[in-house]
């Protein structure tokens, strides 16, 4: 019989059985209230999924702008509900896909965008005006919003109906995920000049996605994941506040992004706790009125980290048993992740699957058709305690350093996360953690599985396009409009205004970034 270790992901302890008295004190109407009310435990609308289920947002961009233009149009045929753009570290990190750096990369990790002609491709044929688009964007984000917005303008889609999100949270790559360009007080200016530009011009744009998800990758516990994220989101509102707008006038649009992993009620709990922790710190803290702005609405990936190369064919019960998790803890959104990522890029079958695990969970199970399940339940209410109470202690000391900005430039994040990944992995390797097919159940051959290969010859054709968009376009109109973004840098203008007018004459993303390089610099 393999090991066991009755304690959660975040080494909190599982009790043989929980009774009432693991609930003394507990009061109903504090600590649960009603869906769609103060303090949200329950859930942020009054009917959840009965009134309409969370957006099928499957991620997805790979190879060139055609191949991710065509798995989209496949998906939303396959009834997914929104759409999710990958880019390629080229386009994360501000390069155009001829820079020397990009050679090798471009199309790898998701789509090459250098222009705005490319990204237009990738939306060909999709009405911007009656879809949810989500792009996984953050150093690079006030550019590709620009390139959307200007996309748009020329199709005659008003922006006040453009919705979606750009993830435009920097703070976490300098923590967890390492895809930053600009020292930290530029990028969170950078951070706050589109949140401000998207509260005056696009009423349903979520302009950030403060993302728990990526601190969890890379090691971080549930309880970690919370605290690192809303101290995050702190510093973010803190940002937009300092410019004299009111609290109200921005926070309703704020959003969330976690990771669902594999221990199933600690990752339920988490949701649940989330959601209360939010509303006091936007409540409390920050003194909101309205209770849209206490609202803490998320979309949830399942745990990239937890799938393995071993039996791949198991990961989809992996998925499945996460993105219940995540349904049951309440989630606006969804993404599952195919079985074959710790291999490749997913490839349409193994995708097709993953939108179905969401379909089945929708329409067969029934855990969509009551609000918050769970509630009540000995176990799940105290673990939502415990995890909140955690939490809470948590961001008590990163207040204590000075805030997420003083913590992850003093390492504190990274310190604890690299603790926790430690630990984790030891105890795998120890036996104490069972993961079947690693360390427990093994076979000594694996099933072969179609894998998705990316053209060599996206780079070729990527290539050829974007010198042809620069040749034929008016170099006077380019420079002028990146020398008028090069001298408001220096000053305190928002600078979205100035970056949609560069996109519009046809500016690229590598010469938009590089002009801000050369007022403010690098992180090193």
């Amino acid at each position: 019989m393999p090991g066991r270790k009755f304690e959660s992901l975040s080494g909190i302890p599982i009790k043989e059985i929980y009774r009432p008295r693991d609930l003394e004190g507990f009061d109903p109407e504090e600590k649960l209230g009603e869906p769609g009310h103060p303090p949200f435990t329950r859930g942020v609308y009054p009917t959840m999924y009965r009134g309409r289920l969370w957006t099928m947002r499957q991620y997805a961009g790979f190879g060139s702008a055609e191949d991710t233009n065509k798995r989209f149009l496949y998906l939303l045929s396959q009834g997914q509900t929104g759409l999710s753009v990958a880019f390629d570290l080229p386009t994360q990190l501000g390069y155009d896909s001829d820079h020397p750096l990009a050679e090798g990369e471009i199309g790898r990790t998701g789509v090459a965008v250098s222009t705005v002609e490319d990204l237009s491709i990738v939306f060909r044929g999709i009405d911007l005006g009656s879809v949810s688009t989500s792009m996984t964007i953050n150093a690079t984000a006030p550019i590709l919003l620009a390139m959307y917005i200007v996309i748009a303008d020329t199709n005659g889609v008003p922006r006040e109906k453009l919705s979606g999100t750009v993830q435009n949270d920097i703070l976490k790559e300098f923590a967890a995920r390492g895809n930053y360009i600009y020292p930290v007080e530029p990028s969170m200016r950078l951070v706050g000049d589109l949140i401000e530009f998207s509260a005056k011009n696009l009423p349903k744009w979520n302009p950030i996605s403060i993302s728990g998800y990526h601190y969890r990758e890379a090691g971080a516990t549930a309880v970690e994941e919370l605290a690192f994220t809303f101290a995050d989101g702190i510093a973010y509102v803190e940002e937009v506040k300092k410019r004299g707008i009111d609290v109200d006038n921005f926070a309703p649009r704020l959003s969330f992004f976690f990771n669902s992993h594999n221990y199933f009620f600690e990752e339920i709990a988490k949701f649940r706790a989330a959601r209360r922790i939010w509303y006091r710190i936007m409540k409390e803290r920050f003194g909101a009125r309205s209770e849209k702005s206490m609202r803490l609405r998320f979309h949830t990936q399942t745990a990239g980290s937890a799938l393995v190369a071993q039996q791949p064919l198991n990961n989809i019960i992996r998925v499945t048993l996460q993105a219940l998790a995540a349904v049951l803890g309440g989630t606006q959104s969804l993404h599952t992740n195919s079985f074959d990522e710790a291999l490749a890029l997913p490839s349409e079958l193994s995708a097709t699957v993953a939108l179905r695990t969401q379909q089945i969970i929708a329409y067969e199970s029934g855990v969509a058709d009551s609000v918050d399940p769970l509630a009540g339940s000995y176990m799940v209410e105290r673990l939502t305690d415990q995890i909140e109470e955690q939490v809470w202690e948590l961001l008590k000391q990163i207040d204590n350093i000075g805030g997420a900005v003083e913590a992850i430039k003093t390492g504190f994040f990274q310190r604890r996360i690299e603790e926790s990944s430690y630990k984790y992995q030891m105890e795998i390797e120890n036996g104490e953690r069972t993961v079947v097919g690693v360390n427990s159940f093994t076979v000594e051959e694996e099933p072969k599985i179609e894998l998705l290969k990316v053209d060599p010859e996206v780079e070729r054709r990527q290539l050829e396009r974007l010198h042809r968009y620069k040749k034929n376009r008016d170099r006077d109109k380019v420079l002028k409009s990146l020398d008028k973004l090069r001298k408001a840098a220096l000053g305190d203008e928002n600078l979205m205004p100035l970056i949609i007018d560069a996109i519009k004459n046809r500016a690229t993303l590598g010469e938009i970034s590089d002009t801000l390089r050369e007022v403010w610099g690098e992180f090193k």
